[in-house]
């Protein structure tokens, strides 16, 4: 049988004698350096020597967390070592002592080791959380200029883990993390007076037209639709801005919206829109808020034009699942609002459920309580 004009061959005509000796030699030496790895550990040997046996299996398999447990374990141990040599003399200058030096070697050591490893499995949880574990360990034993510095640096780090791979959420997730840090701890000039050690520093700003750089690369980009989502309120707040302001910033997303929506079957701005949506429920919470002074006749109005523009995409996109649900699911909400349906009629509301119907059939349970729900 051929698939996409390529025979398939199965597996065990393709794999020859020669290539099969050579799989099962390389699973003989895993198994082995496994074993060695464990009986260490069982043993508490604790040396350089084994961490650099946890190396070599992590570089064949990072999904193996045992083994990340392992390294933890003997980085602690070298970790606490020197510390405890130079308990009785602490260091009173701005310089490193040869203890928090000896710390920072090896965090920046272990960090230079994950990169190749982030580099071919990007998706890896295990990778992603030692990484996190390392930085959060230079927070707690280093002082804090040099924690930030490290902390700084995997800013650059993961923006460039994102530009290989836009959409990978871990990486987004992790800028998150780390923006959040840097955030706790601003920037100090060596001058206490500097800066109030009390207050947080934001990023919000920087961050903001980060996901706008992302969006404009990439308009299906999930992830950057999220942090804009979560972005927008504190960026609002912290600006001050008036009335207007808000007023402006909720239009401004909803057309930025509708130039995404040329593409109809982009999910992820579908989510974006519904988000722009939610806020505008009476019962949208404070924290999530765009516009904070929003009336009745103000949502109505906002959810009349929004459903027009929805329906006008009906005339080049009839075949399109996504704009159907929206419509209900927004005609649902103006019905509650508005306590009436003048934006559209009940009889265009069975025409949308009965295209969902043809266009998703896979889902009609979904559709049988949808139109339960609604009346229909």
């Amino acid at each position: 049988m051929a698939s996409h004009g390529v025979p398939r061959v199965a597996p065990t005509e393709a794999r020859t004698g020669q290539a099969r000796q050579k799989e099962l030699e390389k699973i003989e030496e895993y198994v082995d350096l496994v074993a060695q790895v464990n009986a260490n550990i069982a043993e508490r040997h604790f040396t350089i020597e084994v961490l650099v046996l946890t190396s070599k299996l992590l570089k064949k398999n990072p999904e193996d967390y045992t083994v990340w447990n392992h390294r933890r374990l003997i980085l602690q141990h070298h970790f606490r070592t020197p510390l405890a040599a130079s308990a009785k003399s602490p260091s009173t200058s701005t310089a490193l002592s040869a203890s928090q030096q000896s710390v920072l070697d090896l965090i920046t050591s272990d960090l230079g080791f994950l990169v190749p490893l982030l580099v071919a499995f990007p998706k890896c949880y295990w990778i992603w959380n030692h990484r996190t574990w390392l930085l959060e360990q230079s927070t707690s034993q280093l002082p804090a200029i040099t924690a930030r510095r490290l902390w700084q640096d995997e800013l650059s780090l993961v923006g460039k883990m994102l530009n290989r791979d836009k959409r990978n959420f871990h990486g987004w997730n992790y800028r998150r993390l780390v923006v959040a840090q840097l955030e706790l701890h601003p920037p100090s000039d060596g001058h206490a007076e500097s800066y109030d050690a009390s207050s947080r520093a934001t990023m919000v700003e920087a961050e903001f037209s980060y996901t706008t750089k992302m969006i404009n690369s990439d308009l299906g980009n999930f992830s950057a639709w999220h942090n804009r989502s979560k972005l927008i309120p504190r960026l609002l707040d912290e600006r001050k801005a008036d009335a207007a302001a808000r007023r402006e910033m909720l239009d401004a997303e909803f057309d930025l919206t509708q130039q995404a929506l040329i593409d109809p079957e982009n999910q992820s701005m579908w989510f974006y829109h519904q988000f722009l949506m939610s806020t505008l429920s009476p019962e949208c919470p404070r924290h999530a808020a765009i516009v904070l002074d929003l009336t009745n006749h103000d949502r109505c109005g906002y959810y009349e034009r929004e459903l027009a523009r929805v329906k006008e995409m009906l005339d080049d996109y009839q075949d399109c699942k996504w704009v159907y649900q929206a419509l209900l699911q927004y005609a649902a909400v103006y019905r509650e609002v508005d306590a009436g349906n003048k934006a559209f009629t009940t009889i265009e509301m069975r025409h949308w459920l009965q295209e969902l119907r043809r266009l998703d059939p896979l889902r009609s349970g979904r559709w049988d309580d949808m139109e339960k729900s609604l009346e229909l």
